[in-house]
């Protein structure tokens, strides 16, 4: 398993074909490797966490730029009604 830094590596690596072909989209990466591609971070966030629970796994916004987040961030979905 890498660690975050690692992922974030291999998505600048990436990035420009990913620009190319995946503006606005959010990507979900674990391992240095692709997982998906998604239409907003709820479903990356999701499908991460019923893959890999807590992770560490990479989900960014395609295009946009990097930002600064605590050393530990945990996503709760909201319930749906």
């Amino acid at each position: 398993m890498t660690n975050i830094q690692d992922e974030i590596a291999a998505f600048k690596t990436m990035q420009s074909k990913l620009e190319a072909e995946h503006m606005g989209e959010w990507i979900l990466m674990r391992d240095a490797k692709v997982v998906g591609f998604f239409k907003t971070f709820e479903l990356a966030a999701a499908e991460a966490v019923r893959l890999f629970g807590r992770g560490p796994y990479l989900i960014r916004e395609i295009g946009a730029p990097p930002i600064q987040l605590p050393a530990s961030v945990m996503y709760f979905p909201e319930a749906s009604s």
